[in-house]
């Protein structure tokens, strides 16, 4: 049973679920040719950007600015390590973390990444009326507004990580 008379297809979060899906494939056809998931490049970019404002961001701090888990947080900045994309540093302040900075070659990639998927924002929200895009930014800021989670906490006090709340 459903509150809505069209059936499911009219619930807010199908609807959103569905957008979502279809601009998650058109990102990632965007950075295929880079090499790059999506998930990679959020986090790439999101370590470029605390870098680039003299941050020395643990895993932590990225999947805190980057809303996702910190285990395949960890998982993801492992395999841009392999890459060569980012570099993991003993923490002078923490010796039990590891500060992450993007190397040379994964800046280069993250600011070129950062345009091709500026692009694909570009063509697939462009139409969107601005009190749309301003119920958009509601969104954000409610889903920014929900606490570091316990397991969050407790993955981040395994890690030896002290865990950050926006």
């Amino acid at each position: 049973m459903t509150r809505f008379a069209g059936g499911p297809a009219e619930s807010p979060g199908f609807l959103l679920w569905h957008v979502t899906l279809r601009w998650q494939r058109a990102v990632t056809e965007a950075l295929g040719p880079l090499g790059l998931t999506h998930v990679q490049f959020v986090l790439l970019a999101c370590t470029w950007w605390l870098n680039e404002h003299g941050q020395q961001p643990n895993q932590v701090a990225i999947a805190t600015q980057a809303a996702t888990d910190i285990r395949m947080t960890s998982q993801i900045l492992s395999k841009l390590e392999r890459k060569g994309l980012v570099a993991r540093h003993a923490d002078t302040r923490d010796t039990r973390a590891k500060v992450i900075t993007v190397t040379d070659r994964g800046a280069a990639l993250a600011q070129q990444a950062i345009v091709i998927v500026e692009q694909v924002d570009s063509d697939f929200f462009g139409t969107l009326s601005e009190p749309f895009l301003a119920s958009l930014r509601v969104l954000a800021q409610l889903e920014r507004a929900q606490p570091v989670s316990p397991v969050d906490v407790h993955l981040a006090r395994r890690a030896g990580e002290t865990p950050q709340a926006e």
